[in-house]
């Protein structure tokens, strides 16, 4: 082989190696994977939701906690809903724009937890690039719906 050719195949080895050894910059937790120790991070701690209105009181009896894993291709939106229990998340992939019947939005993006309003009407809509992944977690009480929809809005 000549050394023209040793000189390519160098090149695409170093750049294998390179890729391997940088940081995934793409990924949401890329900036964890050189972490030497165990790490703890508050990602919340709020009596408000997004929204900035209070949270309801705890209900009385016992409790019923349920995670959910929503999925939404890009260009979803969920349908008009309201949630009458606390509920809060962690969005694993992509970005949602939470939309409340008053025209307030927020954008959340991979990495970050939202606290979901109660009560109050709202949508979901994925205007990424990317498939949405959102853990949520509901605290409620069995026979409690943890969503209400509400078809007549439009």
């Amino acid at each position: 082989m000549g050394s023209k050719s040793m000189r390519f195949i160098g090149a695409i080895v170093l750049g294998i190696v390179a890729g391997c050894a940088s940081p995934r910059t793409d990924a949401p937790f890329a900036k964890y994977d050189d972490v030497k120790e165990v790490q703890t991070f508050e990602l919340a701690r709020t009596s408000q939701s997004w929204d900035g209105a209070e949270l309801p009181d705890y209900p009385v009896g016992k409790p019923e906690l349920i995670v959910k894993r929503y999925v939404f291709p890009r260009g979803s939106k969920l349908g008009w809903h309201h949630h009458p229990v606390m509920n809060y998340g962690m969005m694993q992939q992509g970005e949602l724009t939470i939309i409340g019947l008053d025209g307030k939005e927020k954008t959340v993006r991979a990495g970050e937890a939202v606290v979901e309003m109660v009560g109050a009407i709202h949508h979901g809509e994925n205007r990424g690039d990317k498939t949405v992944v959102l853990d949520m977690y509901y605290v409620s009480q069995s026979g409690t719906p943890i969503s209400v929809p509400h078809p007549e809005v439009k």
